[in-house]
C-alpha cells in the first residue's frame, strides 16, 4: 500500500502562486508515476499533470500548461505542483495519485493510489 498526503492548498488571489506537496509513505516511492488531478464543484475529476518515475516524461493539461510545474524528489518521497498565475477557474480540490505502471498516463482510472485532496481557492 502507498499512502499519499497532500498539503499546501489555500486561498490566493488571481495571479498569485501556490505550491502543493504530496508526501508518500509505504512502498518504494521511486517506482511510481505520479499525477495531480483536480475536481471543481459539480464537475468531473480531471487530469492536471503527470511525471514518470524517472522524471523523464512530464505532461500537462492544456489548461495549465505554462503556468503549472510538476516535479518529484525521490529522496524526500514527495511530488510537487508549483502553480503560478492562478485563475479563479483553477479553484478545485487537488488530488495526488500514484500509478505503478511506470508509464505516463492522463487517465484517472490508471492510478492505483490517491490522497485525500487539498482545497485550492482562487479569488478574483
Amino acid at each position: 500500500q502507498l499512502r499519499l498526503v497532500e498539503s499546501g492548498g489555500g486561498l490566493v488571489q488571481a495571479g498569485g502562486s501556490l505550491r502543493l506537496s504530496c508526501a508518500a509513505s509505504g512502498r518504494p516511492f521511486s517506482l511510481y508515476t505520479m499525477g495531480w488531478f483536480r475536481q471543481a464543484p459539480g464537475k468531473e475529476r480531471e487530469f492536471v499533470a503527470t511525471i514518470t518515475w524517472s522524471g523523464a516524461n512530464i505532461y500537462y493539461a492544456d489548461s495549465v500548461k505554462g503556468r503549472f510545474t510538476i516535479s518529484k524528489d525521490n529522496a524526500k518521497r514527495t511530488v510537487y505542483l508549483q502553480m503560478n498565475i492562478l485563475k479563479p477557474e483553477d479553484t478545485a480540490i487537488y488530488y495526488c495519485a500514484a500509478d505503478d505502471s511506470r508509464r505516463a498516463t492522463v487517465l484517472l482510472g490508471e492510478y492505483d493510489f490517491w490522497g485525500q485532496g487539498t482545497q485550492v481557492t482562487v479569488s478574483s
